[in-house]
């Protein structure tokens, strides 16, 4: 019989940046990828600026080697119209589960995604998945459970699955954690929980994995193709969400053409202004935090092409990159300062001036073109 309780303890939090001396990590997935190598002791990750473990890493900072394997790095999505999901992560590939393959992949770990199946009592499979997983000492990663489904961290069950317990990025946020209690360590508490869980990820044992020359050409290919697909499930049967929706380069074009449909941008109306321009904020934030780190990830690989001949080239052109990247962050600062600086409650009043509208259309396009540049330098490294 299992355990009516069992809780893995010092799983280290995730959440939206607050501060602190760990850097900002804002995209779910890696995050809590991140936090379970952390908790796992995984000697070949760690972080340069929350050392965790000596200098027999092979990755410092593990967060960006997330988002650098995951493609996160070259992410942007856009639908027509103005759509708060434009963020989800899924959207990268025609696979839903692309980023998941991709990260799990690259670090070595066996893993099973388990879905909701017609014919069979769903919630009892979720339960004893989770169950045996907790108790082998792995923390699950459930999609859901507190707000949108993005990935939280399982890390216990109490009273034999009715309650689950962990981190989630958004449990202390009042639209969506109504009924949800905490522990001590601030960890949440969850009872019925299955109707919002969408599906689990259950890690399994370490496998061998690629060296980091491989993982860094086979992130580099993938990288490629993230930003090179224009747009993402078109087919006929695709379901409604995935249909028109813009990726990677073709995304910069959509969000600024966006800005510059003035009809949508009504100064008249506070509802419309703030509706839209969360959708454009989102878009800042996205490219700001992702090409950050993914300079960082391309910076750390840069080595990792072998000797030979063309060694120096490459190298150079994946820095060339990485300088691409670190300056489409800056110029989402400059963005936000179009309208009054990052975290101005009142940004969106800047959105009903057409002239500032142009010009962040204009900013939207030299980071499209930093964006060209930065795949054509990651071309040439893996030729």
């Amino acid at each position: 019989m299992s355990n009516q309780r069992a809780v893995l303890e010092n799983v280290p939090r995730v959440h939206f940046y607050e501060g602190g001396q760990r850097c900002p990590e804002d995209i779910i997935i890696p995050s809590v990828v991140r936090a379970v190598l952390e908790y796992l002791g995984d000697e070949d990750y760690g972080c340069k600026h929350c050392p965790m473990r000596g200098q027999t890493c092979k990755v410092f900072c593990t967060y960006a080697h997330l988002v650098g394997v995951s493609g996160a790095a070259a992410f942007l999505s856009w639908k027509e119209g103005w759509h708060g999901d434009n963020v989800a992560l899924f959207y990268m590939d025609a696979d839903p589960g692309a980023v998941e393959r991709h990260i799990f992949e690259a670090v070595g770990y066996a893993y099973e995604a388990v879905m909701k199946e017609d014919g069979r009592d769903n919630e009892a499979v979720f339960r004893q998945c989770i169950i045996e997983s907790i108790d082998r000492g792995m923390p699950v990663l459930g999609y859901g459970i507190i707000g949108p489904p993005e990935p939280s961290l399982i890390t216990g069950y109490d009273e034999g699955g009715d309650v689950l317990i962990g981190w989630n990025f958004f449990q202390n946020f009042p639209d969506f954690n109504a009924g949800v209690e905490f522990e001590e360590s601030g960890y949440f508490r969850k009872r019925d929980w299955f109707n919002s869980t969408e599906n689990l990820l259950i890690i399994g044992e370490k496998q061998p994995k690629p060296s980091l020359p491989e993982v860094s050409r086979e992130a580099l290919r993938w990288l490629i193709k993230v930003a090179r697909t224009p747009m993402v499930r078109p087919e006929p049967d695709a379901p409604e969400h995935y249909r028109q929706r813009h990726n990677g380069l073709a995304a910069y074009d959509a969000w600024a053409d966006h800005l510059l449909r003035n009809v949508e941008w009504p100064a008249d109306d506070e509802a419309t202004l703030r509706e839209h321009h969360r959708v454009h904020e989102d878009a800042i934030s996205t490219v700001a935090e992702a090409r950050w780190y993914g300079s960082v990830f391309l910076a750390e690989i840069a080595e990792h092409f072998g000797a030979g001949p063309n060694y120096r080239g490459a190298s150079g052109h994946v820095l060339h990159a990485a300088a691409c990247y670190a300056t489409e962050h800056d110029l989402m600062w400059q963005l936000w300062a179009l309208a009054g600086g990052i975290g101005n409650p009142d940004a969106f009043r800047a959105m009903a001036d057409p002239a500032k509208r142009r010009a962040m259309a204009e900013i939207v396009r030299q980071a499209r073109a930093e964006d060209v540049k930065a795949v054509e330098h990651i071309e040439q490294a893996l030729q």
